[in-house]
Parts: C-alpha cells; structure tokens; sequence
C-alpha cells in the first residue's frame, strides 16, 4: 500500500495544520506550471495523499491499512462483513435517509467580533470601520477547490450518486444498506488536482476593511448583525452573517442607566443657599442650569431629551444632574463673623438637629405623603 505520509514528508501523527501545510509546500513546487513537464505524476501522487490525510474518515481507514482510493476501497466491512451498525442503520433510518450527492458547496459560519464604543457613539450613533479576519473565496479557483485548468470528476466508486449499497446476510437474511460514498465522502465528485492556494476548500482566509452604522441606543451586549458578512463556505457557498458585539467604554463624568445620564454638580453652599445660573457640558453642548434658591444636597435636576438615544425607535432619555453642596472651610475672620451673624438672624446659634431614618419604611413614606410633609 502506498505510504501517503512518506509522499508528504510528515510522521503518522501529524496534525491536520502540518498536512495542509506540507501539501501546500510541494504543490508548488510540483505544479506543472512551475515544475515543468514530468512533475505531474509526482503532483497526483501528493494531491491523493493529501485528499487521504486531509479527510478524517479517509485518514481513518488508511491507518487500518484501507487505501480508500483503491477501486473497492472502504466499500465493504470485510469479508461477509456486516455488523450491528448496519442492521441498525437499515431499520431505524441511518444511512438510507439521504438520497443523491451532497452539495459541495455549503454556508459559512457566523462570526463574532467584539467592538469597543464610547459613550458618545451610544449616544447618538455612529458609522465605525474595522478591520475583520474572515474566509473569502480563493481567488485563484474562484471557489471551485480545483487547480485551474481542472474540474472535479465523477466518483468512479459511487458513479456520482453520493452513496454505496451493500447486500449482506445476516441472521435477518439478506439485508440491503446504503452509506456514504467513502472514496468522495458523498459529494459524487473527487478533486483530480485540487487547488494549492486554498487546498482544495475554495476559499482562504483574509483580512478586509468593513464600515458599518452602529445605531444610537446600543448598550454592552447589544450585537449587531451584518447579514451575509461573515465566513464564505467551503467550496465558495454562501457567507455566514457577522455580529458585532458592543462594549461601551466607561465615561468620566457621565453614568449610563439604560437610556438616562446621571451626574454630579458641586455647588457652594452660598450658591446653593441663594440659587445660580451655572453651565454644564453636556454631549449637546453648553446647557444652562437653574438652581434654586435652598437647593438641598441630593436634589435632583432634569434636562429632558438629553440623554441616550432610543435604539430602534425615536427621541432620547434624560439627564439628570444630582447637586452636591460642598461646605466652606479655612474660613478667614472676616467670614467667619458673617455666618455668626447669619446664625444669629435666623435663630441658629444653638441648632437644633432634627433626626431621619435614613431608609423609612413603605408604610413611613406613605404616611409622609398622606400627611403632606
């Protein structure tokens, strides 16, 4: 029996990276192209080592001393050979429920990619390009699998059905089975000279620059998805679609809760006290803020549509901005005597605090309102 491993140049336990990789090498250097006349038995050779070692149920079947391109080769289960596996498939449905060839050519894969987004671009939206690593159809078989100037053959096993029957006795009697081709895998063709650029898949992997319009509204763990962007198919079938997952970077002054901002604003307590017209930055620009007079330490104020925008429908949420009250300190004397006299003229000199539960019951809050404090 040849030895398929020896015509590569690669131990028995190669892995499939090292075949292909070995294959590749010699197609190269043995393409009639580039070789010259005389190379192209030597070139077959290595192309039906390739197709053996490159197919997991072919590999299967050498390794047990089965070359499955000999004519005959894997159709049968040895001498008489018909076990339980047949019997079963032959009365609960395995092999016998596909008819014809399997289409070479098949979907891809969807993809998945994460993308990092600022709070800005969740905000209003925006158009992004990035680089994406995906399979793309070889450009030199145009997705065929086949060196040019070739084209896959009708199986001489299957005779381009796809499938082998088999009779066998059994205790049963005489029992008719259908299975996979094994010499084309049931797809009724086998690649003569299959491509050396994508090694026979019709497609390789490349990276391209994608652009996409990342809607406003979306959040960590939103994807979007890209129809028919993703991995092309062996055989150059069609693409898989492509998603991107959103990750929305942490802003420094601005906190997201779903499609509402929060902040914080320090005020002086003067400022606090006897109201302001202060500015904020805001992602709309400058926005001017009115605090009133005797703002408490906590209140919130809220500028509507000012927010995130909605994804998938229309407007924005709010912002709200929480006032903090920063208390004066290292007063100078003179200060000092003006907030004595201010204690003085509102009766504070000796204040009495007034105690709050900090988290009052639902039953205290109700109370609180029916009572109108």
């Amino acid at each position: 029996m040849t030895d398929y491993y020896e015509i590569l140049g690669v131990p028995r336990d190669a892995s499939p990276e090292q075949i292909k990789k070995a294959y590749r090498k010699l197609a190269r250097e043995l393409h009639p192209d580039v070789a010259g006349p005389g190379s192209e038995d030597r070139f077959k050779d290595v192309s039906r080592a390739y197709e053996v070692l490159s197919t997991p149920a072919k590999r299967e079947q050498y390794d047990l001393g089965v070359d499955p391109t000999a004519p005959g080769g894997g159709a049968g289960q040895g001498a008489g050979g018909f076990g339980f596996q047949d019997i079963f498939e032959t009365f609960f449905g395995g092999g016998q429920q596909r008819q014809g060839p399997v289409p070479r050519a098949r979907r891809g894969q969807d993809a998945l990619i994460r993308v990092d987004i600022e709070l800005v671009d969740a905000v209003f939206g925006v158009r992004k390009e990035f680089p994406v690593e995906t399979a793309i159809v070889c450009d030199v078989c145009q997705g065929s699998c086949c060196a040019p100037g070739t084209s896959p053959q009708t199986c001489d096993m299957c005779h381009g059905r796809g499938t082998v029957q088999r009779v066998a006795r059994s205790f049963l009697g005489q029992v008719m089975t259908t299975a996979p081709c094994p010499h084309c895998q049931g797809f009724g063709t086998v690649l003569p000279q299959p491509c050396a650029q994508c090694a026979g898949e019709g497609r390789v992997r490349s990276k391209r620059q994608i652009t996409v319009d990342i809607p406003a509204g979306v959040d960590t763990g939103t994807r979007v998805k890209l129809t028919a962007q993703g991995e092309v198919g062996p055989a150059g079938g069609p693409a898989g679609d492509l998603y991107l997952e959103i990750h929305e970077r942490k802003h420094d002054v601005f906190e997201r809760r779903g499609d509402d901002l929060r902040c914080s604003m320090e005020l002086p307590m003067t400022a606090a006290a006897l109201g302001a017209v202060v500015n904020l930055e805001t992602f709309d620009g400058d926005r001017e803020i009115d605090v009133q007079p005797g703002t408490q330490p906590g209140q919130t104020i809220t500028l509507k549509n000012l927010g995130v925008g909605h994804l998938n429908g229309t407007g924005r949420g709010d912002l709200e901005v929480r006032i903090e009250v920063s208390v004066a300190t290292d007063l100078t004397d003179e200060q000092a005597e003006l907030l004595k006299r201010l204690a003085e003229l509102r009766g504070e000199e000796k204040p009495e605090p007034r105690l709050h539960n900090p988290h009052p019951g639902v039953f205290s809050r109700l109370r609180e309102k029916l009572s109108g404090r």
